[in-house]
């Protein structure tokens, strides 16, 4: 089953069979004091900047934050959508806690955008679903509810399955919910890694959804984090998850990434991996920014791969 996102350019599907995609989370001001800082005085030029950075680093779709303490969140909302979606062509997810936030971002997106996010707590879905419904849009939704997050896999699939039951009650069909079973840190919760690729073949096998998480909350406290996301992000290609929101910035995941996509049969002739060897070694070479490797034919073959199965 695949799920259809769309800015005004360009479509991206997103299901089991296809190229992985990539969501990727910079702008974000959690956890980034300058941009929160920026973003609460209008500054949205650090925001541009990433947004660029991002797709030119792979990403296929980039979500978008404007939870800033203290501000209003549906205006930040708004005026960073419109901002980056006129400085790049790819979709946007929209991604707030606050639901005046989630409205004024879905006002601002054109074309299909992904929302971002909606739990199994009666109150979060008698609120968000609708926004979904009524503007056509795509929906994550979080395996946890009024209870909290199970440690047992199977809670949380009880939690997933009534959630895209509920959005079909609102016309939201099983093909635009994308489930988060929660990537748990590993260093706290023994199994936490083996629980989430088992929740990821239930969801794919009984409800016919596609999966989708944060993969950096995995390695949390634990030393060489970039090699234990790189790993996970590949071993949850392998379970059948087809995308992440993930820093596409960051070497080791976009490596594991392409690397699992040519080893699922994603990677038509190999041609992704290909070029981006191709331009590692380009990277490398003293004189290699007098000669730049065009990658707009490998990247138009994987948008087509993407569209085309």
């Amino acid at each position: 089953m695949d799920t259809v996102l769309r800015s005004p350019t360009q479509t991206v599907v997103i299901g089991p069979q296809r190229p992985f995609v990539i969501i990727g989370e910079r702008i974000n001001p959690t956890g980034r004091k300058m941009l929160a800082a920026e973003m609460a005085a209008g500054d949205f030029s650090r925001v541009i900047a990433d947004a660029k950075a991002q797709v030119e680093a792979g990403a296929h779709v980039l979500d978008i934050n404007s939870g800033v303490p203290l501000a209003d969140e549906a205006e930040i909302m708004a005026e960073a959508v419109r901002l980056v979606q006129a400085t790049v062509d790819v979709p946007l997810c929209i991604d707030s806690s606050v639901v005046s936030a989630l409205a004024a971002g879905l006002k601002a997106a054109a074309g299909k955008p992904l929302v971002n996010s909606v739990t199994g707590e009666e109150e979060r879905l008698e609120a968000v679903l609708p926004l979904v419904a009524q503007r056509g849009a795509a929906v994550i939704a979080i395996s946890n509810d009024e209870t909290g997050i199970s440690y047992d896999p199977r809670e949380r699939f009880k939690v997933a399955k009534k959630i895209v039951e509920r959005a079909e009650s609102y016309g939201i069909p099983r093909a635009d919910v994308l489930i988060d079973p929660l990537a748990m840190p590993v260093g706290a919760i023994q199994g936490a890694g083996k629980h989430l690729f088992d929740i990821v073949r239930m969801v794919q096998e009984e409800l016919g959804c596609n999966t989708i998480c944060g993969a950096s909350n995995i390695s949390f406290g634990l030393p060489n984090r970039k090699a234990l996301n790189a790993t996970f992000v590949a071993m949850s290609i392998a379970a059948g998850m087809p995308c992440t929101i993930t820093n596409p910035l960051e070497p080791e995941i976009m490596a594991a990434i392409r690397a699992a996509d040519v080893m699922m049969g994603h990677d038509e002739n190999c041609a992704a991996w290909i070029m981006a060897q191709r331009q590692a070694a380009a990277a490398a070479q003293p004189d290699a920014a007098a000669a730049p490797v065009d990658d707009r034919a490998a990247r138009r073959a994987a948008r087509e791969a993407r569209r085309a199965g």
